[in-house]
């Protein structure tokens, strides 16, 4: 697989600044929506004429955790390709119905359709010939996931350029963000990280100068 077989397109969308992908296999064309928080229509159009100008097969919505700013243009993108959404099992509690208040207390009125596929530590997301596999890295939510390809990491509001997510929030962990955290290290520096939000880094830039990870 690697950087040659997968191609990434990032745009920040919603209130909040989020880093919604579209990853791609360039052999087979087929596609994944990583994060579709899209506030807009005009930004759910701009990610539609991306996904169709390009001839892409999307196959998956994957969230890398549950909270409405990455998962709010899940229920228009799926309308629109007929694909599933997967998510995390531990964060399947805030699509749909069950979602209401969790959407409220962040202060947004959107709500994902349920998941269709829920995920566990150590599955694939498998589109044409690239594999990203599952990394569970609770902390943020407690099912908050990374997804970690052969040379790229979606590290979701897990990590961030020099920051990590935030873990005030109901279900966060401060203790289990770190043991998470820990899953990166043995990673090598060339790594590209793709965050939920804030600019792309590499794993070498962050062993060297994200202070969450300099205490590690």
């Amino acid at each position: 697989m690697g950087l040659r077989m997968l191609k990434v397109k990032l745009f920040e969308v919603g209130m909040l600044a989020t880093n919604c992908y579209v990853a791609n296999c360039t052999e087979t064309k087929e596609a994944v929506v990583i994060d579709p928080g899209f506030g807009s229509q005009r930004e759910a159009d701009e990610i539609v004429s991306f996904i169709s100008e390009n001839g892409l097969k999307l196959k998956y919505i994957v969230n890398t955790h549950g909270h409405p700013d990455h998962t709010c243009g899940n229920g228009s993108v799926r309308s629109r390709f007929h694909v599933q959404i997967c998510v995390h099992e531990a964060d399947a509690y805030m699509f749909g119905e069950s979602g209401k208040s969790v959407a409220r207390y962040f202060g947004f009125d959107c709500v994902s359709p349920a998941a269709d596929i829920l995920l566990r530590d150590g599955d694939s997301v498998k589109f044409g010939g690239v594999n990203l596999k599952v990394l569970h890295s609770p902390g943020h939510s407690a099912g908050s996931i990374m997804l970690l390809g052969e040379k790229e990491v979606f590290t979701g509001d897990t990590l961030f350029a020099g920051s990590i997510g935030r873990t005030d929030f109901p279900g966060s962990s401060e203790r289990d963000v770190y043991l998470s955290l820990k899953k990166l290290l043995g990673l090598p520096d060339f790594f590209v990280v793709y965050p939920g939000h804030g600019p792309v880094t590499t794993v070498g830039e962050e062993k060297r100068g994200n202070p969450f990870l300099l205490g590690l």
